[in-house]
């Protein structure tokens, strides 16, 4: 048995790694380094199913970072518990093989109850008054108050929106090492977020990414020392690379001009009513699943969607999703993909004034969908920084507010990712000094695991 760390760097391919980021140049060309077709959408939930189950997005269910639960009427993103995927973990699978095997799944998505050892992930509590509080969730529970107390808090406003940075991927760098530590797992999975801020919010190229790249590099080299000083073989792993876009495509505004989108006014403001709506999008990245509650419909909306300016495809839900697998249960009758370009947004209102209070704020659970300019602080506002100073003021005072510091302008999102079938330098990568490591899918990283941490017994 030998002991792994896989450390998944998000946004990295080979186009990435050069003069910039030193450390990965070096280790790069002393490792074997393989670029593989992303899953099916290329998304942080999908990716990340396929490598811990070894199964496609039909078989472990997870088509999207959220989906329409047809049962509850309702979008669901970015939910957290491990029951949701489907097939035997690669934990459960290596403990039932080598009995003193152990797993830390470190910010991994879906991460709450699932079966591994020790475990991390952000979680604020939601008191009853309607505040947020930011908070992990880890497992065992004790570990949170302990980790805690020799890091510090988690920085949770680095980990998504305006602030996102590099401070909360040195946290959890810090906390992979402080686990290496205090339990000595034989397999650690770790998550290092920082890339795919700068990416999605400058695009491929810019000038900013320089400076993101240093110091991911920086993080990367001082854990992967730590890691192999220790004797722990280390892979380096990404789950998408990102495209350069400049065209967001709003399908739901376009399904409303069809009258097909139903709004229920609440305040004066617009919410979207998926469950009376005949047909809506779910949109998330690149990739956008179309759910058609009126079936009368389907061949116009199809014939809608092949029309519409920067969709590429228009992907038949039977063709992906066999009958009664997860995967079908969950995805929508249609899976619209961008050109390379493009990307789909949620909006539906068509003026902002009736926008609902959630698009202005960091909302990533009320949003019917994925929002990437929440990464950005809304231009207009004549004192931002004293805006969210005044916010936090309220918080810690026990006070309720609404920090509506997002803007409604989707141009100003640069990069995005979910379309599988890319070019190898946005392919995501594979990095080990393992000579036996060619990778030609996602599921394939679950066997690869799999070899590394069965060592001499493979």
């Amino acid at each position: 048995m030998q002991r792994v760390a896989v450390i998944n760097v998000v946004g990295l391919t080979k186009s990435l790694v050069g003069e910039e980021t030193p450390f990965l140049k070096q280790y790069t060309a002393e490792a074997n380094v393989s670029s593989f077709p992303p899953a099916f959408p290329a998304v942080t939930c999908t990716a990340q199913s396929s490598y811990v189950t070894g199964r496609t997005e039909a078989e472990h269910g997870i088509i999207a970072n959220g989906w329409y639960s047809r049962e509850d009427a309702e979008v669901k993103f970015w939910k957290q518990s491990n029951h949701i995927v489907k097939g035997t973990k690669i934990w459960d699978q290596l403990r039932a093989e080598l009995p003193d095997f152990t797993c830390a799944k470190l910010f991994w998505w879906y991460n709450m109850y699932s079966s591994a050892d020790y475990s991390i992930t952000p979680r604020p509590m939601y008191p009853a008054d309607g505040r947020k509080v930011f908070d992990v969730y880890t497992h065992p529970m004790a570990m949170r108050e302990e980790i805690k107390a020799d890091l510090g808090e988690f920085p949770f406003f680095t980990f998504w929106g305006p602030g996102a940075g590099l401070p909360c991927s040195k946290w959890i760098a810090e906390s992979a090492k402080w686990v290496e530590e205090k339990h000595e797992p034989t397999l650690s999975l770790v998550y290092i977020p920082h890339l795919d801020y700068g990416l999605q919010k400058y695009g491929p190229g810019a000038p900013e990414m320089v400076a993101e790249l240093r110091g991911v590099d920086e993080v990367l080299r001082d854990l992967v020392e730590f890691y192999e000083a220790r004797g722990i073989k280390v892979a380096l792993l990404s789950e998408y690379g990102i495209s350069k876009v400049s065209r967001p495509i709003h399908l739901n505004r376009i399904f409303r001009e069809k009258g097909w989108i139903t709004i229920k006014e609440e305040l004066g403001l617009e919410m979207l009513d998926c469950g009376a709506s005949q047909v809506f999008a779910v949109a998330d990245h690149q990739v956008a699943h179309v759910y058609v509650n009126d079936v009368s419909l389907k061949a116009e909306v199809e014939a809608l969607l092949g029309e519409v300016d920067g969709v590429e495809e228009v992907r038949l839900s039977e063709s992906l999703y066999p009958v009664s697998s997860p995967g079908s249960e969950r995805a929508g009758d249609y899976v619209a993909v961008s050109e390379q370009d493009a990307w789909f947004t949620y909006y539906y209102w068509q003026d902002d004034a009736k926008a609902p209070d959630f698009a202005r704020c960091v909302d990533i659970h009320r949003k019917p969908g994925y929002d990437p300019v929440e990464l950005f602080m809304d231009p207009q506002l004549a004192f931002p920084k004293l805006k969210v100073a005044q916010f936090l003021l309220k918080k810690k005072l026990g006070l309720r507010g609404l920090l509506d510091v997002i803007p409604l302008d989707a141009t100003l999102v640069k990069g995005s990712h979910g379309r599988d079938r890319v070019h190898e330098e946005e392919q995501p990568i594979w990095i080990t000094r393992d000579p036996h490591s060619t990778i030609t899918s996602a599921e394939d990283i679950y066997e690869r695991i799999l070899h590394m941490v069965r060592g001499a017994n493979a």
